[in-house]
């Protein structure tokens, strides 16, 4: 079997390939590996733009571990892997919700969680800051069960799959809420004078600058009383579904076809972007439906530093003259306690940039990372980038702690493949 990730730009072929349908069959398939010399990891949905899941040995495949395993009180402990729509819908039959997320929900809970998945926040974090528990699998067939203040705790909730097999993760809920939607078109120019407003006036701010103009959609999601006033259904198909997905795609064929006319292209799509507000239950705000292929990279910089890392960025697509299609997304995250956190120890602000799959741009992303390697960026586990152990070590506080943990749970390195060797030494 070769096992290809969404963007169908990683590919892989492991010696074996097994379900487990419990944690027994996840520690069995650790110690058949040991055993045999061979490695293990266990995969998610291949959402993730690096090799961050590959494997040549023993692959897991997530399906069998699915569903919630225990409820109590404002806790959920769900199997790893649990895509993130099921555990929406599981929670919003109880009334309950999730914090905050991002916008995919076809990842697992334990992929997203190791890979650092993070969503936008000013005051609450990514999925791995509203975990609780978690259950995983060493490498010596053992099976922890870790809870804040101990070290694995904060070393595994991001932890890529490094310090063992991830089983099952408790999260943090609380009753379920509405969120206020808002879209508005507002300029490049004005947004990088305001962005400290911007961020203190609202709990969720997300938006996306067309390169090749100065136009911004700008979304904001703010906690709201209600009434429910959610998109009528033609509206929602015609702003997620027909412009976001069908529109969006052929524009990017056109694009690749003829790169010339990417600039007008663009000017068109600004053009069109129109306000719009909506209320309606959170994951059904936070969460979007992409159709279209691309390849991303992403680096989480110190938040002061943001609107430099903006301007750099508009200014280096202006000088090299690259056509650019898709437009480059923009989050915030309070600080995360997660070792491994993009976020970790500091106000943290996400740039994206994204590229058609069928007409990648690599010197487009390298010419952005290093942009943000300058100003300290931390990249996204499970988006491309060239950064190794040498510069992460620098970046991340606690990069020593987390590969001396690793070196004394897994000295043979079971649970490695060469991204991992990369990133981590």
């Amino acid at each position: 079997m070769v096992f290809t990730n969404w963007a169908q730009n990683q590919s892989g072929t492991p010696a074996e390939v097994r379900t487990p349908a419990s944690v027994a069959d996840v520690v069995r398939a650790v110690l058949d590996a040991a055993a045999s010399g061979r490695r293990v990891r266990m995969v998610g949905t291949g959402h993730s733009f690096t090799g961050v899941a590959l494997t040549d040995g023993i692959m897991l495949r997530p399906h069998g571990l699915t569903g919630v395993r225990s409820w109590a009180g404002d806790r959920v402990t769900v199997l790893a892997g649990t895509p993130l729509r099921v555990l929406n819908e599981l929670l919003g039959e109880r009334g309950l919700a999730l914090a905050n997320m991002g916008d995919i929900t076809e990842q697992t809970v334990a992929g997203a969680i190791q890979t650092g998945t993070h969503g936008t926040g000013r005051d609450s974090g990514g999925l791995a800051d509203q975990v609780e528990e978690l259950e995983l699998v060493l490498a010596d067939g053992s099976v922890a069960t870790v809870s804040p203040g101990e070290d694995l705790f904060d070393a595994a909730r991001v932890g890529l799959g490094a310090l063992g097999v991830l089983t099952a993760v408790t999260f943090r809920v609380e009753p379920a809420f509405l969120l206020h939607n808002r879209r508005r078109r507002l300029p490049l120019s004005e947004i990088l004078g305001s962005l400290d407003s911007l961020i203190s006036a609202n709990e969720h701010l997300d938006f996306f600058w067309l390169p090749h103009t100065d136009a911004c959609l700008v979304k904001t999601n703010n906690r709201n009383p209600g009434p429910a006033r959610p998109p009528g259904a033609v509206k929602h198909w015609m702003d997620n579904v027909f412009l976001e997905n069908t529109v969006f795609g052929a524009a990017c064929a056109v694009g690749a076809a003829l790169p010339g006319l990417i600039p007008r292209i663009n000017a068109a799509s600004a053009a069109a972007l129109g306000d719009s507000e909506s209320v309606d239950t959170s994951y059904k705000i936070f969460t979007a439906r992409r159709d279209v292929r691309f390849l991303e990279m992403e680096y989480a910089v110190p938040r002061h530093r943001l609107a430099q890392a903006l301007r750099e960025t508009r200014d280096l697509i202006e000088r090299m003259d690259w056509k650019i299609t898709f437009p480059v997304e923009v989050r915030v995250t309070p600080p995360s306690e997660a070792w491994l956190s993009t976020a970790y120890g500091r106000p943290s602000a996400y740039v994206a940039c994204h590229i058609y799959r069928p007409t990648p741009n690599p010197e487009y992303f390298e010419g952005v990372e290093e942009i943000m390697t300058r100003l300290e960026g931390r990249p996204h586990w499970g988006k491309l980038h060239t950064r190794d152990a040498f510069y992460l070590s620098k970046v991340y506080p606690r990069f020593a702690d987390f590969t001396a943990l690793r070196d004394r749970l897994d000295p043979r390195r079971l649970f490695t493949n060469e991204y991992l060797d990369l990133v981590l030494g």
